[in-house]
């Protein structure tokens, strides 16, 4: 039985919802990012159990197809971003399509209804999120951080910064205070 779950953005979040599942005497086939394999079906009472109990964690259980197939997005996209070390070869919409197994034009559909942003909006704000990390640790370049995000140029990334953050990077990087949010909260 496959469990969707919201807010499950890291390896982290992976080991929490294993653990719980296990102290309640459910032992997973797989966990990843937003989805749970069971190796068989459960009550409506243990789903119950177990939504209370990821609850406490900031995760949700998600019933809804709609809603699945916008956290399914959203998970994809900050996998993309957040966790894959080569810039993307193909065009979002063919990617997403690829590891959703749906056609673009409904994946869009859906995301827009149920997230009330194009995925494009979101795509490019957990860029810019991973932008604010990359200048928080100061490690890399501007040009650098471009090219990791797979921005055309310098110019590009920061007008999309600018417009997103509200701030231009270097301002940014010389403020006092983190304004990082949450892959969650994004």
């Amino acid at each position: 039985m496959n469990l969707h779950i919201k807010n499950m953005v890291c390896n982290r979040c992976k080991m929490v919802v294993k653990a719980e599942l296990e102290k309640l005497g459910f032992y997973p086939v797989s966990v990843e990012l937003g989805e749970v394999l069971l190796p068989e079906n459960i009550s409506f009472d243990d789903k119950l159990k177990i939504a209370e109990k990821l609850n406490h964690f900031g995760f949700e259980l998600l019933e809804d197809r709609k809603t699945q197939i916008a956290e399914q997005i959203k998970t994809a996209i900050i996998s993309l971003v957040h966790y894959t070390k080569e810039p993307l070869k193909i065009n979002l919409s063919s990617y997403l399509s690829e590891q959703i197994n749906l056609e673009y034009a409904q994946l869009s559909a859906v995301f827009s209804e149920v997230e009330n942003q194009t995925i494009e909006k979101y795509f490019i704000a957990q860029k810019i999120e991973k932008a604010k990390e990359m200048l928080t640790y100061g490690e890399l370049t501007l040009s650098e951080i471009a090219y990791q995000l797979n921005y055309s140029s310098v110019a590009h990334l920061s007008a999309q910064f600018k417009k997103v953050a509200g701030l231009t990077p270097s301002a940014y990087k010389n403020q006092a205070s983190d304004k990082r949010k949450a892959l969650d909260e994004i």
